[in-house]
């Protein structure tokens, strides 16, 4: 079985932008999707529009793989599948551990999109000896004592840290110490690693502030639209009080004519 210590993408090698890289797994959902509607071909727009992008971006994108397309007809769908798919090192097996089996490792061990794309939970740990054994999502939790022993016998290399802030950090090294040169880190905290060691930082009280944000201004902006129809509309009145003023009782006749 290959295993992500042997196996390592290309993208880099091939210089691919880490942004077109960053929105590879958009056009890879967007396309499975299609894919598991049995739709053929899709065009360049019809996929950036369910990809959220534009499509000049997505053609460019799609340039650094070598896929153009064919002019009237538009992009294969399963091609594209293989394509991303390879491209993003998802046609082999990637062990994956979860370190810290709290309220969020759990839903994370629990989550089904794992398999499905390419990544094998291989181990569940957590420093609480009492977690130790008991199973979640169908995993045995293993203690912290076997982290490096794990990581070695499952061919790890993505590590996914779902500890304490306070914790983070240690197991973070432990972790490359061990072998692990990829990790997924959703502890509130930023991590220290060496040169050749990724890590992708997912925290969602920094999501949600950004959200909050958005509405805040949403709601300013709304405030703001109500207000100016309501000066006009005074505006309005006051001008047509004037107006009324310069007529006579008819209504179309100035009372007093302008000298």
């Amino acid at each position: 079985m290959a295993t992500g210590r042997t196996h390592r993408p290309a993208t880099r090698s091939r210089g691919i932008p880490e942004a077109t890289v960053a929105r590879l797994p958009l056009y890879l959902r967007a396309l499975t999707a299609l894919s598991e509607r049995s739709v053929p071909t899709v065009s360049s727009e019809e996929l950036a529009a369910a990809a959220g992008v534009n499509s000049a971006k997505l053609r460019k994108d799609f340039s650094y793989l070598g896929s153009y397309g064919t002019r009237g007809v538009g992009y294969d769908v399963e091609y594209l599948v293989y394509q991303i798919s390879r491209e993003l090192g998802l046609t082999q097996d990637w062990p994956v551990v979860i370190v810290g089996i709290g309220n969020l490792g759990a839903a994370l061990a629990n989550y089904g999109g794992f398999a499905s794309r390419g990544f094998r939970v291989a181990a569940l740990i957590d420093a609480d000896p009492a977690m130790a054994g008991k199973p979640v999502a169908g995993i045995p939790v293993q203690h912290t004592d076997e982290l490096e022993k794990i990581i070695q016998d499952e061919g790890v290399s993505i590590g996914v840290i779902a500890t304490p802030a306070g914790a983070a950090q240690q197991v973070c090294e432990r972790l490359v110490a061990a072998g692990v040169t990829s990790i997924l880190n959703f502890a509130p905290t930023v991590l220290s690693v060496p040169d050749g060691v990724d890590v992708r930082k997912v925290d969602l009280s920094i999501e949600l502030q950004i959200l909050a944000f958005h509405e805040q201004r949403k709601a300013g902006e709304l405030a703001a639209g109500a207000v100016v129809p309501a000066a006009a509309s005074r505006q309005e009145t006051a001008a047509a009080r004037r107006a009324a003023a310069d007529q006579g009782p008819d209504g179309d006749v100035p009372a007093v004519m302008p000298t």
